[in-house]
């Protein structure tokens, strides 16, 4: 075994990716305060092939360093758009024909691993503040919540490693 290198990973070029067919999520960062778990969000989303992330609220913008030094360029690939809030999209998104779910705990949301998804079907993933979480009024516009099993003794991960976690599974489920 031996680790490969940069060339023998083949990467596409971002001209390429953006050419290429997207996994159909939208993430909608609602008011993400760290830069850092932004721009993990844009580097998750590029590995993932994701169609689109829409930063709301508090949320930063590129183009910004702290963004660009997580991000790793991946803010150039992937598409992305400012709300003043995650409800004011929310709407025509659903016009759209996406699905729209919050990833948070609350009294009715389904294990991540039990959410039944359809490949042929379009989704809204809302992912929330860091210590407040998604918003109530984003909830409340959501069909579901979905939230990831834990078994330790906290009660959440970091943001962006939530991200990794459900954008992985939805992909795996869509495309796997």
């Amino acid at each position: 075994m031996k680790k490969l290198s940069m060339d023998e990973l083949n990467r596409m070029s971002v001209e390429a990716f953006k050419k290429t067919k997207k996994t159909s999520i939208i993430v909608v960062l609602d008011n993400v305060r760290s830069l850092h778990n932004v721009g993990s969000f844009f580097r998750t989303a590029d590995a993932f092939q994701i169609e689109k992330i829409f930063l709301c609220g508090i949320t930063g913008t590129p183009p910004n360093k702290e963004i660009h030094k997580t991000a790793l360029g991946a803010t150039e690939s992937i598409e992305w758009e400012y709300a003043k809030s995650a409800t004011e999209i929310l709407p025509a998104l659903k016009n759209e024909g996406y699905k729209i779910l919050s990833i948070e705990q609350t009294d009715k949301s389904i294990l991540l691993q039990d959410f039944p998804i359809d490949k042929d079907a379009k989704f809204v993933l809302i992912f929330g503040n860091e210590v407040y979480g998604v918003t109530e009024e984003a909830i409340q516009m959501s069909e579901h919540s979905i939230e990831i099993p834990q078994f330790g003794t906290k009660h959440s991960f970091n943001v962006s490693v939530t991200g990794g976690i459900v954008l992985w599974e939805f992909f795996r489920k869509i495309h796997l």
